[in-house]
């Protein structure tokens, strides 16, 4: 810790506790024999976001000699911010941030780093503010994957329709369309239809979006929606529409329901895998390395495969969310 400095120059001794600056690893620190790090999550409303809260949580179990605190702003900035300033005031460690489609978050890194604690974002890379450390996906190549996956299948061309989570600035949300943009835009007979309305990032919402553009596109061939809970609920429109042999499904994360769907040999054909298992014990097992005084990378991009019916089991077996 930053309040240990002198200490640790003086005496050229290691010490029990070790920490880092907010934006890099200590050097030269010696590990305490257990910690304490506190989770600070956006929401846990999601699949996605409680299945990553989860994993943070079997990784530390399995490591045996770290307790975890876990908190849930459910959705509310200053809520975060709150439950923040209440994990350092139990002198954790290091904070995990799960910030969920929260663009940033200064007062939450603002005060981590004034109590000189290392903070890990997963999945959720801020816009603005200092962090010791990151480990997520590259939605962007996400995306575009899926976007090749669909301009290979769709040798007729087509409308392929595009629903968003939202709200407008999403930049998770916004990587992922801009991949399968990239990769669709130009290709003969294809044309992208934008939903006009944001699903949410729910199956509830992917279910409204997706029947509104029934009614105005029935003719679509594909549609691509920014993550699996969405296309979900657009795979139960679809259904209820009778448009099930017309209509094929590209989504995002790898949502236990998504690979069963997709192994089932459903529409569902595509999904790129953002494991919230994978993230969250990496997530975990960094803040523990940073603790111990390892020097660590600043962004760590982690692979996100793409999941068809020809490895779906594979995946699902491996305990996605």
């Amino acid at each position: 810790m930053r309040r240990l400095t002198g200490l640790l120059l003086a005496t050229a001794l290691a010490v029990g506790v070790t920490a880092c600056g907010s934006d890099e690893a200590p050097e030269g620190g010696a590990a305490k024999d257990s910690y304490t790090i506190g989770v600070a999550n956006f929401m846990l409303g999601g699949p996605y976001f409680s299945g990553m809260d989860k994993a943070i949580a079997a990784q530390a179990k399995k490591k045996g000699n770290v307790e975890i605190l876990t908190t849930d702003a459910n959705g509310d900035a200053a809520k975060l911010a709150s439950n923040v300033e209440d994990l350092l005031s139990k002198n954790v460690d290091a904070i995990i941030i799960s910030g969920g489609p929260l663009e940033s978050a200064p007062a939450a890194l603002a005060a981590i780093k004034a109590a000189g604690k290392p903070v890990v974002l997963v999945d959720r890379k801020f816009q603005t503010g200092e962090y010791t450390s990151w480990i997520g996906p590259d939605n962007e190549a996400i995306g575009k994957q899926n976007g090749e996956f669909l301009a290979q299948r769709l040798t007729k061309g087509g409308k392929v329709a595009i629903i968003k989570g939202g709200p407008a600035d999403n930049s998770i949300g916004l990587a992922r369309t801009n991949g399968v943009k990239s990769a669709l835009q130009g290709k003969a007979g294809i044309t992208l239809v934008e939903a006009p309305d944001f699903g949410g990032w729910s199956s509830d919402g992917g279910l409204t979006v997706m029947e509104s553009l029934l009614a105005s596109h029935p003719d679509l061939v594909a549609v691509f929606c920014e993550n699996d809970a969405m296309c979900l609920g657009a795979q139960r429109a679809i259904a209820d529409a009778k448009k099930t042999e017309q209509i094929v499904i590209a989504g995002v994360d790898g949502q236990t329901e998504a690979l069963k769907a997709i192994a089932d040999g459903t529409n569902y054909l595509v999904t790129g895998l953002n494991d919230a298992d994978i993230i969250g014990a990496k997530g975990l097992d960094r803040a523990v390395e940073i603790l111990g005084g390892a020097t660590t990378e600043k962004d760590t991009v982690v692979d996100s495969p793409m999941v068809t019916k020809e490895n779906a089991k594979q995946h699902m077996d491996s305990g996605v969310f």
